[in-house]
C-alpha cells in the first residue's frame, strides 16, 4: 500500500513557471500605457510583488490590499503618474492567466502520478487567473479538485485554508497527505501547522534559513516517484 494516497500541489513556481508569465504580463500591459518595461524593471517589480504576498501570509494586509498596492508602490518606484492602478492590475490579471509554461514537465508527472493518488491544487492565486492557467495548460483535466484562496476567505499558510481542504477530501487521515510547494513561508509552514507531511521543490538549490523544515526535498518533479 502506498504511504500516500493524496497529493496538495502548489500551482505557481510548482507546476507551473510563474516568472514566465509574470514577465509576458507585464510587458503586454506595459504596452498598452504606451511605455517598454526592462528587465531591471520587470525585477523590480517581482521584488514588490514578493514582499506584498510575504505581508498577506503574515496578516499584515488583505487581499483587497494587496493586489492595486503592488502597482501603486511599482508606478511610484518608476515614476509613472496617471495609470490608474486598479485597472491596470484588472488587465494584469487577465494577461498572466493568458499563457503558461510548465516546470519539469509538470503535466507528464501528475498524469503518471494519476494512476495511484489524487491530486489537488491548493493556490494563493486569483481565482480567474488560476481557472484559466489551469484549464490552459490541462493540469485542471488531471486534478480532482481545485481550493483557491480568494474562494476560501482564508490563504495559505493559514490553518484554517487547510482545515477546508482537509473537510473535502476523500482521505481524512493527515499522514497520508502530501503538500507539494516550493515555498518555505507559504506550502511548507502552512502543511506544518495544519499537521500534514511536506515536500519541498527546491528547484534552484536554496539553502534554507527558516524553522520550517519539511518532511522530503527535492530538486525536480520526477523524484516523487519514489516518494509516492
Amino acid at each position: 500500500m502506498n504511504q500516500y494516497t493524496t497529493v496538495l500541489w502548489d500551482l505557481d513556481g510548482t507546476l507551473l513557471d510563474f516568472v514566465y508569465s509574470q514577465r509576458h504580463a507585464l510587458r503586454k500591459c506595459f504596452d498598452t500605457i504606451g511605455r517598454e518595461i526592462t528587465e531591471e524593471e520587470i525585477q523590480t517589480y517581482a521584488r514588490i510583488n514578493d514582499d506584498y504576498w510575504k505581508r498577506l501570509e503574515l496578516g499584515e494586509i488583505t487581499k483587497e490590499e494587496l493586489l492595486p498596492g503592488r502597482f501603486t508602490a511599482l508606478f511610484s518606484a518608476l515614476g509613472i503618474s496617471g495609470v490608474d492602478a486598479s485597472a491596470f492590475c484588472a488587465e494584469y490579471q487577465t494577461a498572466l492567466g493568458s499563457v503558461y509554461s510548465y516546470l519539469d514537465d509538470s503535466l507528464t508527472v501528475c498524469r503518471r502520478l494519476r494512476t495511484y493518488v489524487k491530486q489537488y491544487v491548493v493556490t494563493n492565486g486569483v481565482a480567474s487567473t488560476q481557472y484559466s492557467k489551469l484549464e490552459l495548460s490541462g493540469l485542471a483535466e488531471v486534478m480532482d479538485g481545485i481550493f483557491i484562496s480568494e474562494e476560501i476567505g482564508h490563504h495559505k499558510p493559514e490553518r484554517e485554508f487547510f482545515d477546508h481542504c482537509m473537510k473535502r477530501l476523500e482521505e481524512k487521515d493527515k499522514k497520508r497527505i502530501l503538500v507539494v510547494g516550493d515555498s518555505l513561508s507559504s506550502d511548507i509552514k502552512g502543511g506544518i501547522q495544519a499537521g500534514i507531511p511536506t515536500c519541498w521543490y527546491n528547484r534552484t538549490g536554496s539553502g534554507n534559513n527558516t524553522e520550517y523544515i519539511p518532511d522530503y526535498e527535492i530538486s525536480c518533479l520526477s523524484m516523487l516517484y519514489d516518494i509516492l
